[in-house]
């Protein structure tokens, strides 16, 4: 099932050979074969399901009972869509940014930006012209537009400095010296909202960051993630604990104690697992540490734990290496595996034999064959692998940009590239990287929708055993 373009230009459109209208860029589902729409035979279309030449719809278009005004601010809205040239799109060259917060870790930073440098240069080495129409027997505006634009990607380094509240001004200004089509990629510490709002205020696409706490807002458009991150871990750890209050011989959990740093991702977790666990009527008390590093006032948090059903850590490798003795530790004990090191969390082996760690990614002996082309591609090019789970979804997030613009000609309008990407992405079967799948549709803005729950076994050595199949919350 394809959707034909729906901006002004496509829907307007003369279907005749001599037309002096500019030619359109060549979209394969694109329909040639109707009559140019009106703003009446539009709303009758959008209203009734027939097209402008009075042809019913697929059954699958929906039909929407507008009244007049909102109808007319439709069309209007429609016609304006592609009708600005893009920012970032010169007739040689495309202008992407990468964008990174001023509290990520530095050899992130340089880790991420090998990839993505090298990614682009790749992309760039065999320049080649723009080609011709093809020639085919056709004799209407579709053949004229079979062809396609090749630019050079020119990739900018947007490094934000400063407080949060700053980050708004900066991206205009960034955006003002050096306009981009897209973001893409970037590397988020404990704050990403300014940058997500900005994507949202400026209608710019914003893909696949790295970043543990994304926003989550259905109404949003332009900002697509690989995961909700420790928010996916927040409602993972909440199907467990349910599932406990209502399985015996389990006894019920009652009360939770979450210990995490204030400013830190794990803020956001605490917060969306508190709000998961009300209506259950499970009591959730918070143990919050100082924004400081290391361990400092991580045993005095845990020993409040003593007095919990259940102790959730969203805590860092230097925290959860301070925790300790585990003696006075509930028997039930989660630890966010994406803040803690997954696979390599630095717990001491009193913590490890009784600890369940979220795990949004495939398992490790699951996912060799999908990192593999990655990894293949960063030891052909000399690229030291610091941080395989950041680097690898970075080779992924440009490698799905040059997949979806490969399948958008010259059509390079902002809004359509979103929506190829939620109409594309589960193509991908294998070279997926971290996760098992990666599906987006309509409307939906994370890639990978679970995770497992996950042990140690055994506790002194790296190897995790899941306690059941992939998770869907």
């Amino acid at each position: 099932m394809t959707i034909p373009p729906i901006a002004g230009a496509y829907l307007f459109h003369s279907r005749e050979a001599h037309t002096k209208e500019a030619v359109l860029p060549y979209v394969p589902w694109m329909h040639s074969n109707r009559d140019p729409y009106t703003d009446a035979t539009l709303a009758r279309a959008i209203r009734e399901g027939l097209d402008s030449q009075g042809r019913p719809l697929n059954a699958l278009m929906p039909r929407f009972a507008l009244s007049d005004a909102d109808m007319d601010a439709l069309i209007e809205y429609l016609k304006q869509l592609g009708s600005h040239p893009a920012p970032g799109v010169t007739e040689r060259e495309l202008h992407f940014a990468t964008v990174i917060t001023p509290d990520a870790d530095p050899a992130r930073r340089k880790a991420m930006l090998d990839v993505m440098e090298h990614y682009f240069a790749d992309k760039n080495l065999f320049p080649i012209g723009n080609s011709l129409p093809l020639r085919t027997s056709g004799k209407g505006q579709q053949a004229k537009s079979m062809f396609m634009s090749h630019r050079l990607w020119r990739l900018h380094v947007w490094d934000l400095t400063g407080p949060a509240s700053t980050w708004g001004a900066q991206l205009d200004a960034d955006m003002k010296r050096e306009p981009v089509f897209a973001l893409v990629s970037g590397l988020g510490g404990s704050n990403w909202a300014p940058v997500h709002e900005f994507c949202g205020r400026r209608q710019l696409p914003c893909l696949f960051p790295n970043v543990d706490a994304p926003l989550d807002n259905s109404r949003d458009f332009y900002p697509l993630y690989f995961s909700k991150g420790v928010l996916l871990e927040a409602d993972l750890i909440a199907g467990q604990i349910a599932a406990r209050t209502h399985v015996a011989p389990a006894a019920p959990a009652s009360t939770v104690l979450q210990v995490y740093r204030l400013g830190d991702a794990g803020e956001a977790a605490a917060l969306a697992l508190a709000a998961r666990l009300k209506p259950l009527g499970i009591a959730v008390r918070n143990q919050q540490l100082a924004p400081a590093p290391g361990g400092k006032g991580v045993r005095e948090a845990v020993r409040q734990g003593q007095q919990s059903d259940v102790l959730v850590l969203w805590l860092r490798r230097a925290d959860l290496a301070d925790l300790g003795d585990a003696a006075k530790a509930p028997a039930s004990v989660y630890v966010s595996g994406l803040m803690g090191g997954l696979e390599h969390a630095p717990l001491p082996p009193a913590w490890r034999g009784r600890a369940r760690m979220t795990y949004p990614y495939e398992l490790p002996e699951k996912r060799e064959l999908r990192v593999r082309y990655a990894l293949s591609w960063f030891s052909i090019r000399h690229i030291p692998v610091v941080d395989e789970p950041l680097q690898v979804n970075t080779y992924i997030a440009c490698g799905l940009l040059a997949e979806t613009l490969s399948h958008m000609a010259d059509n390079l309008v902002q809004p359509f590239m979103i929506e190829m990407l939620q109409t594309s992405a589960e193509r991908r079967l294998i070279n997926t990287g971290y996760y098992p799948h990666l599906v987006l549709a309509l409307n939906q803005h994370f890639a990978s929708k679970g995770g497992y729950i996950v042990h140690f076994a055994p506790p002194e050595g790296a190897q995790l055993v899941a306690d059941s199949d992939w998770i869907v919350p």
